[in-house]
């Protein structure tokens, strides 16, 4: 089986993966920058304060440091903040209470710079135009050599009580660390990603709906194209889509169709000008020949083999008859011009007097029936009479011997229901959807004893539908055959 996909969509789903994946990106992108950007402000701040803190303290003197941090932070004792201080004995000059026992940052200390020696003063003496006028007078001392400021290094670490940010630094005199949590920071950054969980899948649904609301926009036409192909029947080639403003790409394929339709309109006319022309001209050297037939009958001697011959094609031009009008009607209702005098028609009178028919046809047969009274009809009488006519011909034609027939005739609504079955062989299933096609008369196994040409079924479809009804074969049972004649009650 043909798995069908469709295109309105693929184009929703394909917009909302593409948005999505942009989506999902930017939102990435966006969360690792505003949390890059957070840690480059802390590190600026952790950094400041390195600075400041690599002059000697005392005790003391760090914890009130310590003190200072939280203001300088901006954290206002909700962010922990740790502090470790090394002298350049290698003792630990100072701990913070909240440094956590697993932070390690010998990896962030680097070796301690060597002061430069102080240089010591030097004198000069300057020969003097006058030697003994001014005593000698030391010269400026000379500044000591620049030391380059200790540059911070910086590491984010896991413990066991919270991830922390570290900066580092290493000074002639001491060794800092400042820890400060990040805790503050994870929480900021998940009531961002919340917002990007919450606010990319409403995001979504708006694309998807826009994209399915686009893509109905755009195939608007193409909706059209369908509708009036589904109402192409052999009364409505003269349809045409119309094609105003659409949308160029649609306009090609539209006027291919309307030409198609143009192409079948002009066919369709042309070949049911000809049935319809060809049984017309057919009627009157028909009637010519079977009134001869029926004169030279007349004259032959009774008994002879003139006459048996004659009596043949009697039968035969009759058949020929039938089979020219069955075309005309046809050819009617192809071109939507099958003429309905319409009159009161007691559906269940007909079916009575047809009862008496039957029992003389086929005595053999065992009848059962169920016919409401006075289901009336507005229709054609003489059309009404052959499509009955032709099912239970077709019932006793294709029964079994010694078999039966079943007539159901009730009202349903507004609609007239009979259902005419009998007793039969299986159908085969690729019979059962062509057999309504014209000349179509089955399995030769089964029809090869029977008359007919396969047109009977055909026109007493088009006759019920010319009627506003329809004429079904219902679902095939193991051994029957049943055809369901529907019928409006009034137009």
């Amino acid at each position: 089986m043909v798995k069908l996909r469709s295109f309105r969509i693929r184009i929703a789903l394909l917009s909302a993966v593409l948005a999505g994946g942009a989506l999902v990106g930017f939102g990435l992108i966006s969360w690792w920058l505003i949390y890059e950007a957070k840690v480059s402000r802390l590190d600026a701040e952790l950094e400041s304060q390195l600075m400041r803190a690599g002059r000697p303290r005392s005790s003391e003197g760090w914890q009130s440091y310590e003190t200072s941090l939280g203001q300088a932070f901006g954290t206002n004792g909700k962010t922990a903040i740790a502090i470790l201080v090394i002298g350049a004995d290698g003792n630990i000059l100072y701990r913070s209470q909240q440094w956590a026992t697993d932070l390690d940052v010998t990896n962030l200390w680097t070796s301690r710079p060597q002061l430069p020696p102080f240089p010591s003063p030097r004198f000069e003496r300057q020969t003097a135009p006058f030697p003994a006028a001014k005593p000698p007078f030391p010269e400026r001392l000379q500044p000591p050599p620049e030391v380059p400021p200790p540059t911070p290094r910086f590491a984010t670490q896991h413990t066991t009580t919270g991830t922390w940010r570290v900066g580092a630094v290493t000074t002639p005199f001491t060794q800092v660390a400042i820890a400060v949590s990040l805790n503050a920071v994870t929480q900021e950054m998940a009531v961002i990603r919340n917002i990007f969980l919450i606010s990319i899948p409403g995001v979504l649904l708006l694309v998807a709906g826009g994209a399915w609301g686009i893509a109905g926009s755009s195939l608007h036409s193409i909706r059209r194209l369908t509708t009036v192909i589904g109402n192409v029947t052999a009364s409505g080639l003269e349809q045409r889509v119309p094609i105003g403003t659409t949308d160029v790409e649609f306009v090609e394929l539209i006027q291919v169709f309307n030409q198609m339709l143009e192409r079948l309109e002009r066919s369709f006319k042309q070949a049911s000008r000809f049935s319809g022309d060809a049984a017309h001209e057919l009627k009157t050297p028909l009637a010519i020949l079977q009134g001869e037939l029926e004169r030279t009958l007349q004259q032959a001697e009774p008994g002879s083999q003139v006459q048996q011959r004659l009596s043949n094609l009697l039968d035969e031009v009759r058949r020929l008859s039938g089979i020219v009008r069955k075309l005309l009607l046809l050819s009617l209702a192809d071109a939507g011009q099958m003429n309905l005098h319409r009159v009161e028609v007691d559906l269940s009178g007909l079916l009575m007097e047809m009862l008496e028919d039957i029992e003389l046809l086929a005595p053999h047969l065992e009848i059962q029936t169920e016919i409401a009274d006075a289901l009336c009809v507005q229709g054609d009488h003489d059309l009404l009479i052959q499509v009955l006519q032709n099912l239970i011909s077709n019932a006793i034609k294709y029964n079994l011997p010694n078999g039966w027939i079943r007539i159901d005739a009730h009202r349903q609504g507004t609609t007239v229901s009979i259902t005419i079955s009998n007793c039969s062989k299986d159908i085969a299933v690729s019979d059962q959807s062509r057999i309504f096609d014209r000349f179509h008369r089955g399995d030769p196994a089964r029809t090869r004893k029977v008359e007919g040409i396969g047109l009977g079924l055909s026109l007493a479809r088009e006759i019920a539908r010319a009627h506003g009804g329809d004429l079904t074969l219902d679902s095939p049972l193991s051994g029957q055959t049943a055809f369901t004649l529907t019928l409006p009650v009034g137009l």
